[in-house]
């Protein structure tokens, strides 16, 4: 059985660039599921979950909680840069200042291989799909009859190569595949890959461009070309598109009606609307970066349901939050 769940072939050799692995999940598309983050995206969302999957390179994350440095005088991270990016913050609730652009020509990471406690930790692992193959080998037993594997980022399909090896790995051993994208992709890519995939999530942040724009880093035309050439496709499919809830962004009845009039243009039936959280908080701190969104509060449900009746008085079949019937 095990070799009948592993394929083997000169695909397998191929490596991906990820950030984590989260087995048992319920939200990410049908059943319970195993979850492959997959870094590198080309948006650049202000409210984004997951910052440490923004690019492809492997890099570091400080977790000043776990420093030791003002208790114990630990410098070991310092002593071991070979960039002189990390030097002591004498003053204010940081112990290390760390120069994150210079941490940006680093390939070693050695800062992670000295730290005792886990203060500086590499941001994920190379994997080949032989290896990733193994795990979801393993996970397969807990899934039940309608899970599957979940191709998740960033922005899975930056790593075409790797991604449809993947895919193909999955269907060779019939497990179910599912994607979440941005959809902003070459439109030979998109397509191409999901020939491969069973399941996908597609995000609409916004129908307007301009305002797409002003608040990913990219025009939302290519987004919206590619649902509707998959939609007109013959692809056998399910795809639910889906947005968080971002407020003073695209909360508005004309934007739900915009996306509703879209819809049913290209046929598509199915909406997802998340509600903004902060999750992504301590993990912008941790990469360096400051969250323009750490004074925003949780999407109040009644704003939820009031985009959720729109959509609903438009014939969209409109879900709330990640607790789907999918």
């Amino acid at each position: 059985m095990s070799q009948l769940l592993s394929p083997m072939g000169p695909k397998n050799d191929i490596v991906g660039h990820i950030f984590d692995i989260q087995a048992y999940s319920v939200h990410d598309g049908p059943g319970c599921r195993t979850l492959v983050f997959l870094r590198g995206c080309p948006l650049r969302c202000e409210w984004c979950a997951n910052p440490e999957g923004l690019e492809i390179r492997n890099r570091n994350l400080y977790r000043v909680t776990k420093c030791i440095n003002r208790k114990y005088g630990c410098e070991r991270c310092i002593e071991a840069c070979p960039h002189q990016a990390i030097t002591v913050c004498p003053d204010g609730e940081i112990p290390l200042n760390i120069d994150w652009s210079k941490c940006q020509k680093c390939t070693t990471l050695e800062c992670t291989k000295v730290c005792l406690v886990e203060a500086m930790i590499p941001c994920g692992r190379d994997i080949t799909v032989a290896e990733l193959m193994r795990i979801l080998n393993r996970d397969r037993h807990f899934w039940a009859g309608n899970g599957g594997v979940t191709f998740s980022g960033g922005e899975p399909m930056v790593q075409k190569e790797f991604l449809l090896a993947a895919l193909k790995a999955c269907q060779e051993v019939y497990i179910h595949t599912a994607i979440e994208t941005s959809g902003h992709l070459p439109t030979e890519t998109y397509l191409e890959v999901m020939k491969h995939v069973d399941f996908a999530f597609n995000d609409v942040k916004h129908m307007d461009p301009v305002k797409h724009k002003a608040k990913t880093g990219v025009s939302n035309e290519l987004i919206l070309k590619n649902i509707a050439a998959l939609a007109n496709s013959n692809w056998p499919g399910r795809l639910v598109l889906r947005s968080p809830v971002i407020e003073d962004f695209n909360d508005t009845e004309e934007n739900m009606l915009a996306i509703a009039d879209f819809m049913h243009k290209i046929g598509l039936t199915e909406f997802n609307l998340l509600p903004f959280h902060r999750l992504g908080d301590s993990k912008w701190k941790q990469c360096g970066m400051e969250y323009p969104y750490s004074f925003y509060e949780a999407t109040p449900p009644e704003i939820m349901e009031k985009l959720q009746k729109i959509l609903l008085g438009q014939g969209i079949n409109c879900y709330i939050g990640s607790e789907t019937p999918f």
